[in-house]
């Protein structure tokens, strides 16, 4: 894209959620022209944006036009019509990341096979079109217990994801194309945020370490930078950079890694947005992983994005014991902790284990974080 005047584009992004809401936010410091398309206008970006149009990001036609009228499409969620952007991009919209890179990317079986075919490292794995060819396969011999099954398509935030340590776990066995793993043993679970920009420069953020929730398969909190040593987050930061440069992608990605028990790295899988294991870049960092986006889709130069500060991330999440209006209980507490910066999402309903908002914690020992985090699990608790 040649040099325009930023403030004269229009951006439009698909999707309206937490992520949308924290883009917003971050463009609202640079007061750049920004829509959202959603299936609600009471979804969490509208707690700061009114340019809220009502559609469903997966409808070829609503798509269409929402986008008809941008400069430029992004996204906060892979799951949306491919078609239809690549039919804008005919007509001159620019979308970041690319229709061609989305379409790879929402499909973990399409995923799996770039990685392959590509020698990024990755775990063996089958594809399998319904639960019948997955049951097979058990018998066969063709996959053993214990083994992970991915949906291929619109997993996010656990949904999506099933263990099957034996026969007694058949019944969680879903019937949709999927990607099925061996289960592997895990020392870590690792994730890093790179950015390509228009001009092909290339820039991450710090390597980070995530601890999951054992009962929802989604992050519970996670500790910036990854007490790995220097060799494993170099070796992190080329298999990203080789990633987002086979893809020819513009955009930022986020890259999660399984370090095994070999002390292997392997990549699990990629998102092609802003995504949890950055939300702390926001307050630990001289430029944040939307910063680093909406500056890449504008074609602004790259910048120094280096933290300022150890940081952690606690994920809010609704008690599994109520579903309703939300009441945040302790947060008195919690916003009471120095260097503590509580974002809460704007959703209207708490269901057990929705993501409900982050804390991000910045300290100048990793024992202060940890005891930070421990002190915000033990006294924030959403309930109705």
């Amino acid at each position: 894209m040649s040099k325009k005047d930023i403030h004269k584009l229009k951006i439009g992004v698909l999707g309206g959620g937490q992520l949308g809401l924290m883009m917003a936010q971050e463009a609202s410091k640079l007061c750049l022209d920004i829509h959202f398309l959603d299936k609600e206008k009471t979804y969490p970006v509208s707690a700061v944006s009114h340019h809220i149009t009502c559609g469903d990001y997966n409808n070829y036609d609503d798509v269409i036009a929402f986008g008809q009228d941008k400069d430029i499409i992004t996204i906060e969620i892979e799951n949306v019509n491919v078609d239809a952007l690549k039919e804008l991009e005919k007509k001159g919209v620019e979308v970041w990341p690319q229709a061609d890179v989305i379409s790879i990317i929402k499909d973990k079986g399409q995923q799996k096979n770039f990685y392959t075919e590509n020698n990024i490292p990755t775990s063996p794995y089958h594809l399998y079109n319904d639960s019948k060819e997955v049951l097979s396969a058990i018998k066969s011999k063709e996959i053993d217990y214990p083994f992970v099954q991915k949906s291929r398509l619109a997993g996010y935030d656990g949904k999506g994801v099933t263990v099957i340590e034996g026969e007694n776990d058949l019944y969680k066995v879903f019937d949709c194309p999927s990607v099925v793993e061996q289960k592997i043993s895990i020392r870590k679970e690792l994730a890093m945020i790179i950015g390509r920009y228009q001009n092909d420069d290339i820039s991450t953020f710090e390597l980070t370490e995530m601890v999951f929730n054992p009962v929802g398969n989604l992050l519970d909190y996670l500790l910036c930078p990854a007490d790995v040593g220097e060799s494993i987050t170099q070796e992190c930061r080329s298999i990203a950079t080789d990633i987002i440069t086979k893809l020819d992608m513009r955009g930022i990605l986020a890259v999660e890694f399984f370090l095994t028990e070999d002390n292997e790295i392997i990549v699990n899988e990629v998102a092609p947005r802003p995504h949890n294991s950055g939300h702390h870049t926001i307050e630990a960092n001289r430029k944040s992983q939307y910063g680093m986006l909406l500056d890449i889709i504008t074609n602004l130069p790259k910048v120094d994005n280096s933290s300022h500060s150890l940081s952690a991330i606690y994920n809010i999440l609704g008690d599994k014991n109520h579903t309703g209006a939300p009441i945040y209980e302790g947060i008195d507490k919690v916003l009471s902790l120095s260097d503590t910066y509580v974002h809460l999402y704007n959703k209207s309903i708490t269901k057990p284990l929705r993501k409900m908002g982050h804390v991000t914690v910045l300290a100048d020992t990793k024992s202060e974080l940890i005891d930070k985090i421990n002190y915000i699990k033990e006294n924030l608790k959403v309930i109705s």
